[in-house]
């Protein structure tokens, strides 16, 4: 699987994350309100930015999200811990979208873009999400994605967080929101 491929979409373009992307990711990840309720509530600072950027790219998979009409870099999300001799599954996470883009089609059109590629590749598609952010279990509802039995318990910026697992499949997929592409 490819995990940093380059995906089109109507209004967005999602490429791999480069260096010289840094001060327009900030740009956006300086907004403390975006980080109100992820564990790392501190991402906003440079210093804590700068440490997520460096993993965002030493780990891989990851991607810029560009809005086509403007131009402008808007957010990242990230292909990580794929398990393939586990049935195939692969999570995305590590996403990051400005404010100015929340509650309309953008999470899910870029959703649907890696949901579509990784789907290709590996039978489940996973999302961890902060057992106490009810922001991001509210999108995977809203992107049909159903919550599986399975905890996971990553540390994040040294503490242990509590996450709920949910999942979508190609079948899933096919007949949830995220397989058609209207809006």
């Amino acid at each position: 699987m490819d995990l940093q491929p380059t995906l089109e979409g109507e209004r967005l373009l999602l490429r791999p994350l480069r260096h010289e992307d840094r001060e327009a990711l900030y740009a956006v990840a300086r907004d403390p309100e975006i980080w109100a309720l992820h564990p790392d509530r501190e991402r906003w600072r440079a210093d804590a930015f700068a440490a997520y950027f460096d993993s965002l790219l030493d780990r891989g998979g990851s991607l810029a999200v560009i809005d086509r009409p403007s131009g402008g870099l808007i957010g990242v999300s990230r292909f990580q811990f794929g398990r393939p001799d586990d049935g195939g599954t692969i999570e995305i996470g590590s996403t990051m979208l400005a404010r100015s883009h929340w509650g309309g089609a953008a999470n899910r059109e870029m959703k649907r873009l890696m949901v579509a590629h990784a789907l290709r590749y590996v039978a489940t598609v996973e999302f961890w999400v902060g057992e106490d952010n009810l922001r991001s279990q509210r999108a995977m509802e809203k992107l049909g994605a159903r919550l599986t039995d399975r905890r996971e318990r990553p540390e994040i910026a040294g503490r242990t967080v509590p996450h709920l697992v949910c999942g979508i499949s190609r079948d899933e997929f096919a007949r949830g929101p995220l397989g058609s592409t209207g809006d």
